[in-house]
């Protein structure tokens, strides 16, 4: 498939510990230590599911597949150029690439077109008021709706480095919301996104997902959808876009996740590493901001506010814009074996899973977690603690593939 070229970029004004002092202001938090987590013992256990896929070599630029690449399809009885030729359609519920090491995404250029974007559903993970409700000693009654506030254009002035997760599913094409983090072991050069374990992997009744690419500031300057009736690429990537070479979630996910969060609903959370389809900056260089990941952030108890930020693709909302929900965070559990989740009031629907949370700590904003679940009511959304199991994940995806 030909591909569309992306002009050059806008230079960001963004300031690298804020996204521009508007972040601060819609957050309002009280500075506080970070404290111990509530996260279980089974949390401190340093395994996650990274995928692999270093094995493979570089998927190379252009669309090009290293044979590194190419022999690791193959043994998945995939041939390349099958693949690229649209082979990815074909689910096989029998052959699906599930286990941590089994992640393969090569590039195929131009294939997420702005109309495909448009058109991607939203993934989403919805628990029944029953299974909300199952007090297990630790959740504190259900928040008050907190009505979503569309975000400040343009979004790379005003705004956290958000952007929209997009891949295929047997289902057809989907979308999540992720977030660009820093990378401690290369500074400044991160190509680290944070999202949700089922943004990229099924759980436990499936496998990977194909196609994870990610658009950074995703319709920058939150155009209506009758403005972007022919929009070009750079109008609704104007970061480009860029693809999962390498990609992780949690064990817990991978074997306990489902439609509805699951057992893994605690663990919910991803970590890609990506590479542009077309140029050589990094990412963090080319979008000029990256957050800090916190995995050492308070319970719920300890926190006045943190903000939820997410592109919400279910109506009443189109995922074309960025929403955000501050409020006072509670605490969830839905069983005693798993550690307790975050909780807030929030009306945004499907389309802001993966979505960044954030807190500022003397005056830095750092991500915290990530939407993860939420009623069919859309009144609340739910996300992880993130403990050393998650920082395990974030350190193995670092050390391993951050220079690569």
């Amino acid at each position: 498939m030909r591909s569309t070229p992306v002009s050059a970029a806008p230079r960001r004004g963004r300031r690298t510990a804020l996204a521009a002092a508007g972040l601060v202001a819609a957050l309002t938090l009280t500075a506080t230590a970070c404290g111990g987590s509530e996260q279980d013992e089974a949390d401190a256990k340093p395994g996650g599911g990274t995928s692999q896929a270093a094995d493979a070599g570089d998927a190379g630029g252009g669309g090009g597949l290293a044979a590194g690449l190419a022999d690791r399809l193959k043994e998945h009885g995939i041939d390349v150029d099958e693949w690229k030729d649209g082979g990815w359609k074909n689910w096989d519920e029998d052959k699906w690439l599930s286990e941590a090491k089994d992640f393969v995404n090569p590039v195929i250029e131009g294939l997420w077109q702005p109309d495909r974007m448009k058109s991607a559903k939203e993934a989403d993970k919805t628990v029944t008021t029953k299974d909300a409700a199952a007090d297990q000693g630790a959740t504190d009654p259900e928040p008050a709706p907190v009505e979503a506030v569309a975000e400040k254009k343009p979004y790379h002035e005003n705004a956290a480095p958000v952007g929209k997760v997009f891949f295929d599913s047997p289902e057809g094409s989907m979308v999540c919301s992720g977030t660009v983090v820093k990378d401690v072991n290369h500074p400044g050069k991160s190509n680290l996104v944070w999202t949700a374990g089922h943004c990229v992997h099924a759980g436990g009744s499936g496998g990977w997902y194909r196609n994870i690419a990610f658009v950074p500031s995703y319709n920058d300057y939150g155009k209506s959808e009758a403005e972007l009736a022919n929009a070009t690429a750079t109008e609704m990537a104007p970061y480009g876009t860029w693809w999962a070479d390498w990609a992780a979630t949690s064990d817990q996910w991978i074997q306990g996740g489902s439609q509805s969060g699951g057992d893994g609903a605690a663990y919910d959370y991803s970590v890609l590493h990506v590479k542009p389809e077309q140029g050589g900056k990094s990412l963090e260089e080319t979008v000029g901001a990256a957050l800090e990941v916190d995995f050492s952030a308070p319970s719920a108890t300890e926190v006045s506010s943190m903000g939820a930020w997410g592109y919400p693709a279910a109506a009443p909302y189109n995922g074309l814009e960025m929403f955000k929900c501050v409020d006072r965070p509670g605490r969830l559990s839905l069983s005693p074996s798993l550690p307790t989740m975050y909780r807030i009031g929030c009306t945004m629907t499907g389309g802001s899973s993966g979505g960044g949370w954030f807190r500022v700590v003397d005056g830095e904003t750092k991500l915290v977690s990530n939407t993860s679940i939420g009623p069919l009511e859309n009144t609340w959304l739910a996300g992880p603690q993130l403990g050393r199991a998650a920082e395990a994940l974030y350190q193995n995806m670092s050390k391993t593939y951050g220079a690569r």
